[in-house]
Formats: C-alpha cells, structure tokens, sequence
C-alpha cells in the first residue's frame, strides 16, 4: 500500500469517491482503502449522526497506512440535543468507540449549533471532561457570534482547542483570530455551500498560507462534497504544495 503525503493534512469529509474522480485513485480495494493510498487524512462525518461500532473503527483503521489520520466529528447528541450540558455518559460512549482507531485518531472536531451562545462555565465544564477522554487534538467550529468574543478566545486558548477556520465563516464577525499554532480548515463552499468549486487562485492561496504555517501539522478539509468538488480541489491543493497523484 502506498503511503500518503505527510502533513499537513488534506482530505475530506467522508471518503466516497465518484466515478469522475476515480481516476485518480488506484482501482483496487474499498474505498477508504483507495482514498487513502493518496490522501492523508479524512473527516469522518457520520458519527454526527449516528454511533458507529467499536468493530467498525478499528476496521478503518487497519484499512489505512500508518501515517493516516482520521478526525471524528462529536455526535449532535452532545452538541445539539445536550448542547454541551451533562453529556459525560455520551462522552464516555463515544470515547469507547473512537479510541479504536488507536494512533491514527488525529483530531476530534465538536461543530456548535448557529444558535447555541459561548457560557463560559459551560463551556469550560465541558471542554474539561471531553480533554480528560481525548489528550490528542481537539477543534471546534462554534457558529454562534458570541464564540468569536475575547471571552470565547482566551478560554479556548487555555484550554487548547483549535478554533477552526471557517469557509463560508458562520457567525464570525470579523478577521479569524487563532487559538493555537495548528490550523484546521474547513470548507464548505463559497459562494454555494456544500456544491461551490474552489478556484486555482484560491487554492493557491491557501497553498502557500499551509506551507507558511507556524505549525506542521494544520489540516485542510474540503466539505463541498454535494457535487462532487470536494476530492478535486483535495487534490489540487496538495499538488500545489508538492505532492504526488496516482
């Protein structure tokens, strides 16, 4: 199995790969097995939605190279339903079920709802227990503006969580403001969210701003899968900083 360029980390969410992109990718094996062989990491999405097996996880994992990495988006059950509030039991469950992907578990990603607002007791009550199950990389993309105030800042400085850099930026009133030295990007899609192609100039841009980054280890995920954009503009970026295609 060929392994896939190291950081910083380029994938995206999900790993589905469309008969157009196919191409690209070697013909044998499943398709995370395929997706793997050329890009580094991906975004597992669906746990947002539903719980997945213990089985299911370690299977992924074995599936992908070593210098792979998998970021787990938190259940909605934890930030939607609960909205961060007495969810140690849902914490430990997912805990249970995640810790399967061993070393390749690069990043666990907590997205808030637009109308969930930054309570600083809240806020850190909950980052407190979710550090104390997972002492790897922890990002959050909050959509709420009050999560962008100096408040929101210094709290999720302290505690070391990334804020992730939002495209189109939801709730963010004004220039991005990091809290640690690694990036995480998302990307939705601009102008149409989910369906927009980046365009060369952009992902050139971007290019250079990875490359430029304080921190080795920044992660780049395209989420404007709905048309299918998401793996091309994957792997453009990643040509532009140098890595090889299939």
């Amino acid at each position: 199995m060929r392994t896939p360029p190291s950081p910083p980390y380029i994938g995206t969410a999900g790993w589905s790969i469309s008969s157009a992109a196919a191409s690209h990718f070697p013909h044998a094996g499943s398709h995370l097995q395929r997706y793997a062989q050329v890009l580094g990491c991906v975004e597992i999405n669906s746990s947002f939605y539903r719980p997945h097996q213990p089985a299911t996880y370690a299977r992924w994992a074995a599936s992908v190279p070593d210098t792979f990495r998998f970021s787990v988006k938190l259940p909605r059950s934890i930030t939607h339903e609960r909205r961060l509030r007495d969810c140690a039991a849902e914490l430990d469950r997912f805990a249970g079920e995640v810790m399967q992907l061993g070393n390749k578990l690069g990043c666990v990603l907590v997205q808030l709802p637009p109308s969930l607002r930054f309570e600083a007791d809240v806020a850190a009550e909950f980052f407190n227990t979710l550090r104390q199950r997972f002492d790897g990389m922890l990002a959050c993309e909050a959509r709420h503006p009050s999560w962008f105030a100096a408040g929101a800042t210094e709290l999720l400085t302290m505690q070391g969580i990334t804020r992730v850099r939002a495209d189109p930026p939801a709730g963010q009133p004004g220039p991005h403001v990091p809290t640690t030295a690694v990036a995480y990007f998302r990307l939705h899609g601009s102008p149409r969210i989910y369906y927009s192609d980046y365009s060369t100039e952009y992902l050139a841009a971007l290019a250079t701003q990875l490359a430029q980054s304080a921190h080795p280890d920044s992660w780049c995920i395209f989420d404007n899968t709905a048309a299918g954009a998401a793996l091309f503009n994957a792997l453009e970026l990643q040509c532009q900083l140098g890595g090889n295609s299939v």
